[in-house]
């Protein structure tokens, strides 16, 4: 690896760890965010989307303006606005006014992850982009380590508040590194005469915000009322016509030719199944270890933490085995690791116990994602030529956004109206249910990049050619 090399995946990973560390905060500081400021279930559930309704309608928008206008450049735009963003959410006077933060705050993390991941397929190829990747997991991973944990620290010790600004160091360091990064003359790859669907980004935002509204809102006003059916009509409709819009503009925020690579589209579905699964999981373990265990904040922070570690000690060996077998297997075998890992918390009951009862889930559940993770990730981007990873990147992350989006929609649909023992369980069969569906995706279409037709390698080896590689 060069010196270019290292500072650009320094970069994409102190980039993508603002955003990580961000959705773990979020977890744990719910409950205490309730507390201060009122609201139910439904209040949890808009700061949560808030978020993932902006994040991902404009991830993929986001992710055309990385290809046109060059990744750095984007990315330092969301490092600064998501760090006042940041600052808005730690001030939050009034739910509502902490609800329309996390949207804003949503706009600025579209910006990040996209162009980090861009950074690393425009720089890195073949297994090298693998270990690439799988470096990137193992470090972005250290802020499911520093969000729960700090988070966690914060709300008990302090303020739930302070919890929203541990973020603003990370993103210093990465704008003085992005500054490192043009001194020494790097050419940021983009896209010429590329132009940004706006209309699109429109349409998108308006369908997913219309639907989650409905879903959100409708336990409480029933799917009579016109403030719930109106906005889903109008949601699915603008939806529709985001994907009509994608067929015939001449350049469409989501190109739907993307999906004509069998690893892109495959690789898509899983992860529309699997970050589901991890979004509710997530959700759900941690307001119900502080609500229904009765665990304080920096507990149910570090419940999670043996995942993180298993992932940070073996994600990089994972990329790379990867890189050299396929992620086939890798991302059959671990989905359905996690799956069972979901069903052992059927084993939680109102005698509580974290050792007997969550830990082995945990242990399980971290060694099926440690295996899911970097494989995903490298077939998506890996079977894209590199001028168009920032868009393929952007589709998969928004992809996984939406899903955590939807999912934590129907929220009140899973648990049954209250987040209880039963609501738990229920939450845990509807997990293991999803990431089994993700593992039998994969297992049914997901090949090697040289053996899918259309790929990006399987071209190269056709011409002979090497894959490019921008300095």
């Amino acid at each position: 690896m060069s010196p270019d090399q290292r500072l650009v995946l320094s970069i994409a990973v102190l980039a993508s760890f603002v955003s990580f560390l961000d959705s773990t905060v979020v977890t744990v500081a719910l409950p205490a965010i309730m507390d201060e400021l009122g609201g139910g279930l439904a209040t949890q559930q808009w700061v949560v989307d808030a978020y993932l309704i902006t994040l991902g309608s404009l991830i993929l928008v986001a992710g055309s303006v990385s290809d046109v206008y060059g990744r750095l450049l984007v990315l330092r735009i969301g490092l600064i606005g998501f760090g006042i963003a940041s600052i808005a959410i730690a001030a939050a006077p009034t739910s509502e006014f902490l609800i329309v933060a996390r949207g804003v705050q949503g706009i600025a993390g579209a910006l990040l992850v996209p162009s980090s991941l861009a950074l690393i397929t425009s720089n890195f190829r073949d297994e090298a982009q693998a270990r690439a990747i799988g470096i990137w997991t193992a470090l972005t991973t250290a802020a499911m380590i520093a969000g729960p944990v700090v988070g966690g620290l914060f709300v008990d010790l302090a303020s739930w508040r302070f919890a929203f600004l541990i973020n603003v160091l990370p993103i210093a360091v990465t704008l003085w590194l992005s500054a490192r990064l043009v001194k020494v003359g790097h050419r940021d790859l983009r896209e010429p005469g590329g132009r940004i669907d706006w209309l699109g980004a429109a349409l998108c935002t308006v369908g997913l915000g219309g639907a989650v509204f409905a879903l959100i809102e409708q336990p409480n006003l029933g799917w009579s009322s016109p403030l719930i059916w109106v906005p889903l009509t109008v949601g699915l409709l603008s939806f529709a016509g985001f994907l009509v819009r994608q067929r015939f503009a001449a350049q469409p925020m989501m190109p739907l030719s993307l999906f004509r690579v069998r690893n892109f589209w495959s690789g898509n579905i899983a992860t529309l199944f699997i970050y589901g699964a991890l979004s509710l999981n997530g959700f759900v373990l941690g307001v119900y270890l502080q609500q229904g265990a009765g665990l304080p904040a920096t507990l149910a922070g570090l419940a999670t933490l043996p995942t993180t570690v298993i992932m940070i000690l073996l994600s990089s060996k994972v990329g790379s085995w990867s890189g050299k077998l396929g992620p086939r297997l890798f991302m059959t075998a671990g989905p359905l690791i996690m799956a069972a890992g979901a069903l052992l918390l059927l084993t939680v009951s109102s005698d509580f116990s974290y050792w007997w009862q969550v830990l082995p889930s945990v242990l399980v559940f971290g060694f099926g994602l440690t295996l899911t993770v970097t494989p995903l990730t490298s077939a998506i981007l890996g079977s894209i030529e590199p001028e168009r990873s920032g868009i393929a990147s952007a589709v998969n992350n928004a992809v996984s956004r939406v899903a955590g989006l939807l999912v934590i929609a129907m929220l009140a649909a899973i648990v049954g109206g209250q987040l209880d023992l039963d609501g738990f369980h229920r939450a845990a069969v509807v997990t293991a249910a999803l990431m089994a569906a993700g593992g039998i995706v994969s297992w049914i279409w997901i090949r090697k990049p040289e053996e899918q037709p259309g790929s990006a390698a399987a071209l190269e080896a056709e011409s002979g050619e090497a894959p490019a590689r921008a300095d």
